[in-house]
């Protein structure tokens, strides 16, 4: 059985997270160390994906799969194909980086990092999803800490890009939405099911 990196890919980040975010404000520092610690073991999950990646091989690997929401044929599905596998690494590459470059934050510093290491496990979850409910659950859920991070940490007129990202954003996500009804709707009249 293959090791599944797409929950460890979504675990260490959201472990993270939840950590980051109940380590007291005053003790940033650790803080800081925590969040690039878990950032970084996130990027080398990534590296080992892409080592273990057999490229020789068409399709999806490393898939995992797992019932859902079975009366509408929802599952967990996970995997990595060729080029869903540069977009993880490149998360995990880039996440670590910008981390380090976020150092300078001293308001709510554990929320900032909290965050940060949820964004990046909700971009691992939309590279690495291969149901569609399951890609635009993490799409949204990608959202809320982008909202938050526009809304508190931005800089001029902050509040008004984040209220302008929500609207933007509520609007394509209702089309996305529409788009996989839509296609539920005639998938499920093509097979009569």
């Amino acid at each position: 059985m293959a090791f599944p990196y797409g929950t460890a890919l979504l675990a260490v980040p959201v472990a993270g997270a939840v950590v980051t975010a109940a380590i007291p404000t005053r003790k940033a520092p650790q803080v800081r160390a925590v969040a690039i610690g878990t950032s970084l073991v996130t990027l080398v999950l990534s590296v080992a994906l892409l080592v273990d990646f057999d490229k020789a091989t068409a399709g999806y690997q490393f898939v995992e799969s797992k019932g859902w929401i079975k009366a509408l044929g929802i599952r967990y599905l996970m995997g990595v194909d060729g080029i869903s596998l540069f977009m993880v690494v490149l998360t995990g590459l880039l996440f670590p980086i910008a981390l380090l470059a976020s150092t300078h934050i001293e308001k709510r510093v554990n929320a900032y990092f909290a965050l940060m290491l949820t964004l990046e496990a909700a971009l691992m979850g939309i590279f690495l999803s291969v149901d569609l409910f399951l890609f635009f659950v993490f799409w949204e859920a990608m959202l809320v800490p982008m909202y938050f991070l526009i809304g508190t940490w931005g800089y001029d007129r902050r509040i008004y890009a984040a209220l302008k990202f929500f609207i933007y954003t509520a609007a394509g996500s209702a089309l996305l939405l529409l788009g996989i009804l839509s296609l539920a709707i005639l998938h499920a009249g093509a097979t009569g099911t």
